[in-house]
């Protein structure tokens, strides 16, 4: 008698990110074997409130709070060993432990401390046309990653002083190239190189073979997305991107498992729309209506603190989205923050120059958004822990995207606390 196979289900932010992805990570936890991130680093900040505290993951997967499930950072990130150490020792002086259950793939690749330099000089040689990154590295790693040139987590055992150095050294050649000289990175190289020093606690593995195992023997996987849909290098809305493949597809190369393995894509979106950084954001509102929103849903980066841009909902975005994941099941967030609004907008197309489209354009920039109006529910949400207690109003603004998206929304959040997550 064969064993069942085990599924990777994946949970990804399928618009610009910053959706929830962390609290649902922490729901969907008790049901899944192994938690793994499969891109991106600490640029994306997952919040969690857990017990009556907030925690702020950057590179550690949201189930690290589940004593008996195994975390994976997988081939696909980046880590910064300063920056994860301080990020897994709040975690162990809040009670957690760790080192047996978080393991790190080695072939994962290592942030540098000139890799942040040059994230910032790249930034500065822009001028007017900055992408907006958050600074911690992320691009220039990937792009050593590309180059071939890069080190990987693996690299830390065997020979590591000599490969920093070879690295180290050709990024200040770059910067003074680039005549971007004045920095000083001995204290934070201090504390990189103990964060080297702190990571070979865990498990360096070959977290691909860890995990396939692990779908042998019948056990799940839950694949924890990092960014948006719409900030992949590939599909976003480039040059105003991420560095890595944030879509379904890059679940199979951030953890290397084939796509025959992959169950369910939960697709997870905001009841309205934000966006960091630049980049163009068709149905951003300037006005007072913008600022309510953001104020209401405490719209600021987990990792940042930066303002993130506001605007209601995009079908034309969340459609494309749902097409380029295959989204099987949507996740519905924030649903609470348009409480008070009589009425809400929906951008159902895109117009330029006479032209109107339904379909993402391939250049986002210039276009106008088409709204229609939908009524809104004027009811507060937070303390609904069941579906038949919607307003009308509010199901029939579900049953709407629905609608037009062909998907159906299965999980819908109508606060941060962990019970005001409804399943459908």
């Amino acid at each position: 008698m064969t064993m069942k196979q085990g599924k990777v289900d994946a949970l990804l932010g399928i618009v610009f990110g910053d959706e929830g992805k962390g609290k649902v990570v922490d729901y969907f936890t008790p049901r899944y074997d192994v938690v793994a991130r499969f891109a991106g680093g600490p640029n994306a900040g997952h919040t969690i409130i857990f017990e009556g505290k907030k925690f702020v993951l950057r590179s550690i997967p949201s189930g690290i709070f589940d004593e008996g499930k195994v975390n994976i950072i997988g081939n696909g990130c980046v880590i910064a060993p300063d920056l994860f150490m301080a990020e897994a020792q709040e975690l162990e002086t809040a009670g957690y432990t760790l080192t047996n259950r978080l393991h790190i793939s080695r072939r994962a690749h290592l942030i540098l401390p000139t890799h942040r330099v040059l994230d910032r000089a790249y930034e500065a040689a822009k001028g007017k046309n900055k992408v907006g990154t958050t600074g911690k590295g992320i691009g220039p790693t990937y792009s050593d990653k590309a180059a071939r040139v890069g080190l990987r987590v693996g690299d830390i055992l065997e020979n590591f002083e000599e490969k920093y150095q070879t690295l180290k050294a050709r990024h200040e050649q770059i910067l003074r190239d680039l005549h971007f000289t004045d920095y000083d990175i001995a204290d934070e190289e201090k504390k990189w190189l103990e964060g080297i020093e702190y990571m070979k606690k865990f498990p360096l593995t070959d977290t691909e073979f860890e995990i396939n195992r692990a779908l042998e023997q019948g056990k799940n996987v839950l694949a924890e997305g990092a960014q948006g849909s719409l900030l992949d290098i590939d599909h976003g809305t480039y040059p105003y991107v991420s560095s890595s493949s944030t879509t379904a597809g890059g679940v199979c190369t951030g953890l290397g498992v084939a796509p025959n393995r992959i169950g369910r894509i939960f697709g997870i979106f905001k009841a309205y729309s934000t966006r960091v950084g630049g980049g163009p954001f068709v149905v951003e509102l300037f006005d007072e209506t913008g600022d309510t929103i953001r104020h209401i849903g405490n719209e600021y980066g987990a990792v940042t603190g930066r303002n993130r841009r506001c605007g209601w909902l995009d079908l034309v975005a969340l459609k494309y989205a749902i097409m380029i994941n295959g989204v099987t099941d949507l996740v519905m967030m924030k649903s609470d923050v348009l409480d008070d609004f009589e009425t809400i907008k929906v951008c159902t197309a895109y117009t330029k120059d006479g032209v109107t489209v339904t379909d993402m354009p391939y250049d986002t920039e210039g276009w106008q958004p088409v709204w229609e109006d939908v009524p809104g529910w004027h009811t507060p949400l937070s303390e609904l822990r069941n579906e038949k207690d919607f307003p009308k109003k509010f199901a029939d603004y579900i049953a709407y995207i629905e609608r037009a998206t062909g998907t159906p929304i299965s999980i819908v959040s109508v606060s941060p606390d962990r019970e005001a997550t409804i399943i459908r």
